[in-house]
């Protein structure tokens, strides 16, 4: 039978739930068991597919299709294990599917209720799969006292006495604050969030205490006292140099020894952290550095970008250098030279992105980076932006542009345009420019067949690869004999053949563009073949100059 952890938050937001879950994950993997991860989020969008990544951070997608909550990336990072439509859920959706079935008159006519109705829906989504592992981790979004997790942590403490007694533990997150005047640390805050969580009806069995300090045996004492648990299930979980070591952080604190005691395993699975303690490794003893320049339109937020930056530190690990990647503003050179602000590194990437602000500045740095021969790497928006800056500049197309773009009547050649229709599995889907935003792309994981020869089928070491999508534009085929006449290389095509997947350009030293999102399948332990490419290029750029 599966057992539950619930990983729930209190005091103030963003003190690390996801990490902890993902690395907790991780070890309990280390110790021989299996393991999912799934995320309840209290927010009303249905999905976060919709929202701004300056309001939410990137969006994960699964190979299945989903736009997800950005954990989702920290869980498949630390564990592994390809993440799913059924690991991840908001209220919206919660909502969504109880009006459903109350309009089809699922309810036989009862009166439709946040208790029992809201609940059992987030219970039923909780017990997805229940018997596929040996460790399901719901982690709860928010913090404790929010108004909208109040129908979450009501389903979780009902979740938790319908369940056999020792099949599910309450792991809360908190902060203990440093008073720099007083010179200690405070655990009044994490009592106080205690408290709230018990006054639910949840008693957590585990405290994870974010600190910027060690906390003394005589804090973790009185915490254990004044919120209820074992002083040995008080968990340090300091600020450390890289995420990646919170797998062996936490173990030397005794997480995943305090998770297998509130279950009463005993004795338990001897870990094997190898896999974590070789990571480390990577990281602290790099030989070098290289600079990489991430051209974006989301750059005052780091997270908008978060897999980008994991899949770059990823591809450090494997040259065994350190990725120094820089985030400049596409707009800065929209209309001015880009070279002062791209000359020094020794490599460019252009994310993907919705939208006209900042492609200007986005096909300037393709062009930089193509006749300056400077390692590029086109993601998403960021391939398109190389195809119109080809079409421009070497197919004479002057007026080469994205049909995204061209929303006042300009005179445009669109080069790339509103992905009508594309195949999925056994059937094709259909969309048009009047369709809902939210879920409409073309999305998850789809076939792509490269040219036998082709730098990209060398780096994959297959023409047959499969990748994670997120578009609704598409590089227009009409135009592929121009370019291809002028060096830029379709190599990665649909299984069809109807859709680009790759362009390259074949006399340089690496020019690449993927309509796909390579970074949402990289790992520290198994870094993308693509990412790790591009980082060996832009090291052997560092050791020229």
């Amino acid at each position: 039978m599966t057992r539950y952890i619930f990983i729930t938050g209190g005091v103030v937001s963003s003190l690390g739930k996801g990490l902890a879950s993902a690395a907790l994950g991780a070890l309990l993997q280390a110790r021989g068991f299996t393991v999912r991860l799934r995320k309840l989020d209290p927010y009303l969008n249905v999905d976060p597919g919709t929202m701004s990544p300056f309001e939410h951070g990137e969006v994960f997608v699964t190979d299945d299709g989903a736009e997800t909550d950005l954990d989702l990336g920290h869980y498949e990072r630390f564990t592994g294990v390809s993440a799913r439509a059924t690991d991840s859920v908001s209220s919206g959706r919660i909502y969504s599917n109880v009006l459903e079935k109350e309009r089809r008159g699922d309810y036989l006519g009862k009166t439709i209720q946040v208790i029992p109705h809201v609940t059992n829906e987030i219970k039923d989504f909780i017990a997805t799969g229940d018997g596929e592992v040996d460790f399901m981790l719901c982690e709860i979004g928010g913090t404790v006292g929010d108004i909208e997790g109040l129908p979450f942590f009501e389903a979780i403490r009902q979740f938790g006495q319908e369940r056999p007694r020792g099949n599910c533990i309450f792991m809360h997150l908190t902060l203990l604050p440093w008073i720099a005047a007083a010179g200690e640390l405070k655990t009044k805050p994490t009592q106080h969030s205690v408290k709230e969580l018990r006054a639910i009806g949840i008693a957590p069995d585990i405290l994870v205490c974010r600190a910027e300090n060690p906390i003394p045996q005589k804090e973790r004492e009185k915490l254990a006292l004044f919120c209820n648990v074992r002083p040995e299930a008080v968990i340090a979980a300091l600020d450390l140099d890289t995420i990646y070591d919170a797998p062996l952080a936490y173990h030397r604190e005794g997480l995943d020894q305090a998770v297998l005691d509130a279950f009463q395993i005993s004795p338990a699975p001897r870990p094997n952290l190898t896999r974590w303690e070789d990571v480390h490794d990577r990281i602290v003893n790099a030989e070098g550095d290289v600079r990489i320049a991430i051209v974006g339109k989301y750059t005052q937020l780091g997270d908008a970008y978060k897999s980008i930056a994991e899949a770059l530190t990823h591809a450090g690990m494997a040259n065994r250098v350190r990725v120094r990647a820089e985030w400049i503003d596409a707009e800065i050179f929209e209309a001015s030279d880009p070279a002062p602000h791209l000359e020094g590194f020794h490599a460019i990437l252009v994310p993907g992105g919705f939208g006209e602000r900042g492609t200007e500045g986005k096909i300037r740095a393709a062009e930089f980076a193509r006749t300056r021969q400077i390692p590029y790497f086109g993601i998403c928006l960021g391939m398109q932006m190389a195809v119109v800056e080809a079409a421009r500049n070497l197919a004479g197309l002057a007026d080469a542009g994205s049909e995204e773009f061209d929303r006042e009547g300009r005179s445009l050649t669109p080069v790339v345009y509103h992905l009508k229709e594309w195949v999925q599995g056994n059937h094709t889907v259909a969309r048009s420019k009047n369709d809902d935003k939210g879920g409409t792309m073309r999305l998850g994981s789809y076939s792509a067949h490269l040219r036998e020869g082709s730098r990209v089928a060398g780096i994959y070491g297959s023409t047959v690869i499969e990748e994670r999508h997120r578009h609704r534009y598409e590089v227009d085929m009409r135009f592929r004999t121009a370019l291809e006449e002028k060096g830029l290389i379709f190599s990665g095509m649909s299984p069809d053949g109807k859709l680009p997947e790759i362009v390259e350009v074949a006399d340089h030293p690496w020019y690449i563009g993927v309509q796909f999102h390579p970074e949402l399948k990289s790992k520290p332990f198994a870094p993308h073949p693509l990412f790790a490419d591009f980082v060996r290029a832009a090291r052997d750029v560092s050791r020229l100059v």
